[in-house]
């Protein structure tokens, strides 16, 4: 069965790298792994797990670095394409239609974390900070 390896940084805080299984989300993997996350409705409904995807890891810190020489010598155009956000919808696997977040907040990286399964190794900013940027659920 396929894994993938998702690095949950908290703002200013740690960072904990988890092995998500395909037919789990990524709170259920963290609680597995006994990380503590938010959660409320587990149906993505509500915001309270949202997390921002930051990055899609794919070489680990070298590619980082591959990417920083590679951006000294592009164009400012391309630059703009590289500090867009990550789209959430094109990374993850919704169990059902994220009901709490807007098509722009998905398109801005936010991502719920009760419903969403990731596609790729990558790492996600989580933690009370994320959640303010986002505001309050649309049924609050």
């Amino acid at each position: 069965m396929t894994s993938h390896d998702v690095t949950l940084e908290w703002t200013g805080g740690p960072s904990r790298t988890i092995e998500v299984a395909a037919d789990e989300t990524v709170l259920e993997a963290a609680q597995r792994a006994g990380v503590r996350l938010p959660y409320d409705c587990r149906k993505g409904t509500c915001i309270t797990c949202v997390g921002r995807l930051l990055a899609l890891d794919g070489g680990g810190a070298d590619a980082d670095t591959d990417a920083e020489a590679d951006s000294d010598a592009d164009t400012d155009e391309d630059e703009d394409e590289t500090d867009r956000p990550l789209d959430a919808a094109d990374w993850f696997t919704y169990r059902r239609p994220p009901q709490a977040l807007t098509e722009s907040e998905g398109a801005e990286g936010y991502v719920l974390l009760c419903i969403a399964s990731p596609r790729t190794d990558c790492r996600i900013e989580v933690g009370p900070r994320v959640r303010a940027a986002v505001g309050d659920s649309p049924w609050a």
